[in-house]
């Protein structure tokens, strides 16, 4: 099949076209650098330069696969509205061009903010929908092109999708603790995170696009939630740095941006997804990575 991949040199866009070109796809990923577009070539894949704010490039990279797997994001954290725009923009113009063909057309999304609680199921609709929501409503506009003849599938990545060279969440959380001299936990670090080893996400992803029927919603999770003590600690040891609780009030300080995040309970689990596509977590648990140096340098 070939598949146009964006964020196909990303950290989890670049598993996924190792995935996919192992299964036998002719994998097109759009890049928006000389490095990125170097990168997508080595792995074996086709490239079409552009970014996000490329649409017409955008349009013709769906029109000419025969699936869309969508993976790109700014992640503007300074211009949130910015970021969410240029999603929504991206997942319009891809479900336009895909409109009556009845291709696959997988969407990144997240698992924050969809229920209080309570881990998040598949079953659990996403609340955001219009522009001005969180990514711009981006996994409510896919599926509902469901209706006008695209197989329109969610992918909810948990909100740490760790490895051995993660730039993400962790990797942030990490730098922050090495900076402050102080592994930093919010609260009472009850709250949990889910987590999914990046191979895991990317396995879940390609089959996803040979199995999951229109509509559906997946969960790529492997932990259902891991206490953010637990993840402060880690990375404690794997810094030689003491633990503290921060307590609530000074969270944004210390923890800029992710502090948000870090103080959210984002527990989700998969068992339907496992069910569905018949997918089992194989991968190191979160706390296996960073004690085994995943994140050492």
């Amino acid at each position: 099949m070939r598949v146009f991949v964006t964020g196909a040199s990303g950290w989890i866009g670049s598993a996924v076209t190792d995935e996919l070109l192992a299964g036998g796809h002719e994998v097109t990923g759009l890049a928006r650098s000389d490095k990125s577009a170097a990168a997508l070539e080595g792995r074996g894949a086709r490239v079409r330069r552009g970014d996000l704010d490329d649409l017409d490039g955008i349009r013709l990279g769906a029109q000419d696969a025969e699936a869309v797997i969508h993976l790109a994001n700014k992640h503007d954290w300074s211009d949130p509205a910015g970021t969410a725009a240029a999603e929504r923009a991206a997942v319009q113009a891809i479900g336009e061009s895909l409109a009556g063909t009845g291709r696959p057309f997988l969407i990144a999304s997240g698992i924050a903010g969809l229920v209080r609680g309570r881990p998040a199921t598949e079953d659990d609709a996403s609340p955001f929908h219009g522009p001005d929501s969180p990514r711009g409503g981006s996994e409510n506009l896919a599926l509902e092109f469901a209706g006008r003849g695209v197989h329109s599938v969610s992918l909810r990545f948990a909100p740490t999708v760790h490895g051995t060279g993660d730039h993400g969440f962790i990797a942030v959380l990490a730098a922050i603790a090495r900076q402050k001299g102080v592994s930093g936990y919010p609260g009472d670090g009850a709250n949990r995170w889910a987590a999914v080893h990046v191979r895991d996400a990317a396995r879940l992803v390609s089959l996803g696009l040979d199995k999951a029927p229109a509509g559906a919603r997946l969960h790529a999770v492997a932990e259902e939630g891991v206490p953010t003590r637990v993840i402060a600690e880690a990375i404690g040891r794997a810094f030689d740095l003491p633990v503290a609780s921060i307590a609530p009030g000074d969270v944004p300080d210390h923890f800029g941006w992710i502090g948000t995040f870090f103080g959210m309970d984002l527990a989700a689990t998969s068992t339907a997804t496992q069910n569905l596509l018949g997918w089992t977590p194989t991968g190191p648990a979160l706390v296996e990575d960073l004690d085994g140096g995943a994140y050492a340098t």
